[in-house]
């Protein structure tokens, strides 16, 4: 206990650098990145008083090093902003102002995160019973035609885009058999029939793409892990082959399968963009596309960095249970 105690610690404490260092990178590339933003955000019919005055209220005048400092003060113990005719206090965590709407990116983005969640959560589930489920199989079944079958349905999945499996289900399943409704978001706690119902398509482009990557990972695991001498044991005492391949193999196989996952619901959350417009879910990734449109680097920038706090979260949680999975990691 010791031993995994001292490995979360420092994976901890190595994501915490790691979310230091990301902030940094992402508030330089984008702050210190050439346009004007002042007149952006102005619009193209201000005059240059006005540019300059919306220049001094969003703090655009002061150096690079001083907004990044008042970035960090807003995180940790939050900060008042100006909107020209009142001050508004933005609690810890703050992100700061949009400078279209003049709210707080925090809360903006609580409103669209619950939405990339539902999508990521429901996707995974699917992924991962369709990837595993088919990857054993198609290593069990290795050298038969079912195999062959199998993966070349993997490659296919592989190799076609989100939206053309979405258009494609939509088409078939909402149009043609008229068995779902056009998707529409509904909040899980209004009805989470209805949640669920809107939401089916969505899981299912999102995860057909995925699972066929678990499909590939598990595939060539399990036969790694088949090879073994220890299986070859248990076949030696007679064991039974969907006892070895169940629960003796699956284990062994299953650590690749933990960091794929990690990796990928990380990505997903922030990476679902297509699947998110295709659907018209108003999720983090749609709301990330509109403010790179209009260049509203404070959104931007707190998006990228919940996307980045998902992804390294989503890594050490996976260290962790990949240690728990495999005995034979060392926790160093």
């Amino acid at each position: 206990m010791n031993g995994l105690t001292g490995f979360v610690l420092r994976r901890a404490v190595g994501a915490a650098v790691t979310l230091f260092a990301i902030s940094v990178i992402v508030y330089v590339v984008f702050y210190a990145t050439p346009g004007n933003v002042a007149q952006i955000t102005c619009g193209p019919r201000c005059s240059p008083e006005q540019v300059h005055q919306v220049a001094r209220q969003l703090n655009l005048d002061d150096p690079l090093f001083v907004r990044y400092g008042h970035f960090l003060q807003g995180l940790v113990a939050g900060q008042d902003y100006s909107t020209g005719t009142s001050v508004q206090h933005c609690s810890a965590p703050c992100l700061g102002l949009s400078y279209q709407s003049d709210q707080q990116v925090t809360q903006l983005i609580l409103a669209k995160l619950p939405v990339s969640l539902s999508l990521v959560g429901g996707a995974m589930v699917i992924w991962l019973i369709l990837g595993v489920g088919t990857g054993v199989l198609s290593a069990w079944r290795r050298g038969r035609i079912s195999e062959r079958v199998l993966t070349g349905i993997t490659l296919a999945g592989t190799a076609t885009p989100v939206f053309v499996i979405g258009l494609v289900l939509m088409i078939v399943v909402c149009g043609e058999l008229q068995l779902l409704p056009f998707p529409q978001y509904v909040a899980l706690g209004d009805d989470p029939e209805q949640w669920a119902w809107n939401l089916l398509l969505p899981w299912l482009s999102l995860a057909l793409i995925e699972a066929a990557s678990f499909a590939r990972l598990t595939r060539a695991s399990m036969l790694e892990t088949l090879a073994e001498d220890h299986i070859r044991t248990f076949r030696a005492y007679g064991v039974g082959e969907r006892s070895i391949v169940g629960r003796h193999a699956l284990r062994g196989a299953f650590a690749p399968v933990i960091a794929l996952n990690a990796t990928n619901v990380g990505s997903a959350i922030g990476g679902a963009v297509l699947t998110e417009t295709l659907f018209g879910l108003p999720g983090i990734g749609q709301e990330l596309v509109h403010a790179v449109n209009v260049v509203d680097l404070p959104v931007v920038v707190g998006m990228v960095l919940v996307i980045g706090f998902f992804v390294v979260l989503a890594n050490a949680v996976a260290d962790v249970l990949y240690a728990v999975a495999d005995r034979r990691v060392v926790l160093t």
